[in-house]
């Protein structure tokens, strides 16, 4: 039987794993910062813009021309706007010039973590019981100073995030890890009834259940020793081979999200793809569940294929 996913959560390089510091109902996570109910920076009644919302999309449909209407083609969802109102309160009790103090503390804290960065950090809410996160950046961040900020420390801020992956990802990251196929034991001479066959130590296979309503694109991991990896999702079809050895000691990442292909952390390998190979963007995970094949073209004992990835929402 192919093993079943096991679920983790993963730290991220602020060292909290999305959604960690989430205890209640309504509460978003942004770069080890917490607003919401019970924190010092309130969301407006009016909630988040764009976090249920379906992406806008580009669509590759075709016009016809002898006819009405359009051929229909593919459609790639553009990046997801997040939007939200945050009350920035001082803390319980302070008033005057406390009050002040006060609500420039909770300011440089949110000065700190919405700074403007190249770099994505994971956004994460809870909504209904469930938390979801999305790679971000900050787009932007108003803060009026105004009479209330000096003589009450109050002030309503405007944040955006942009998502450049508009999908929403679960917080906890799954995983699957099979060794290559094993041949089974056989018979043992002299037979006896009933007969043993003995069982494979590996069949190769593992399952990947995606439970949003979106695809996912998984990291993949092969480990020698073993030649040509490769993987096939039996579903799709879809299969990533590379014509590469690996020693017992190297591994060959595969992230199907970035389309990159790194040999011990460091070597671009992509260049080794097999001509049969699928591009690895397209190498996703639908809704549902996915059966993986890896079959290295030879193997010895101690090569594996591990698997990584999160449920997707739209």
């Amino acid at each position: 039987m192919p093993p079943t996913a096991t679920t983790t959560a993963t730290a991220t390089a602020t060292g909290h794993a999305p959604g960690s510091l989430i205890t209640r109902e309504g509460q978003i996570q942004w770069a080890g910062l917490l607003l919401g109910p019970g924190t010092p920076y309130e969301i407006d009644r009016q909630g988040l813009t764009g976090w249920e919302d379906l992406p806008d999309a580009d669509s590759a449909d075709a016009d016809r021309p002898t006819g009405h209407g359009a051929w229909p083609g593919a459609r790639y969802a553009r990046p997801r706007r997040v939007g939200a109102q945050v009350w920035l309160l001082p803390e319980p009790g302070a008033r005057g010039p406390e009050a002040a103090a006060s609500a420039l503390r909770t300011l440089r804290a949110l000065r700190h973590a919405m700074a403007l960065d190249d770099g994505e950090q994971w956004l994460a809410v809870r909504i209904g019981g469930e938390t979801l996160a999305v790679r971000a950046r900050i787009a932007q961040r108003v803060v009026p100073t105004d009479r209330h900020v000096l003589t009450q420390g109050v002030a309503k801020a405007s944040v955006q995030w942009l998502a450049t992956d508009p999908r929403r990802y679960a917080v906890a990251e799954q995983y699957a890890t099979t060794g290559a196929p094993a041949p089974e034991a056989g018979l043992s001479w002299p037979l006896t009834w009933p007969l043993e066959w003995g069982e494979a130590t590996s069949t190769g296979d593992v399952i990947a259940a995606n439970d949003g309503s979106a695809p996912t694109q998984p990291v993949i991991a092969f480990r020698g020793p073993c030649t040509r990896p490769s993987v096939t999702d039996r579903v799709s079809g879809r299969r990533l081979r590379y014509l590469i050895d690996l020693a017992a000691e190297d591994e060959l990442v595969v992230d199907t999200a970035a389309g990159t292909v790194t040999l011990n952390g460091t070597a671009a390998r992509r260049h080794t793809a097999a001509p049969d190979s699928a591009p690895e963007e397209l190498f996703a995970f639908p809704p549902g569940q996915c059966e993986l094949a890896f079959r290295p073209e030879s193997s010895e004992p101690g090569a594996l294929m591990t698997v990584r990835w999160r449920s997707a929402e739209w």
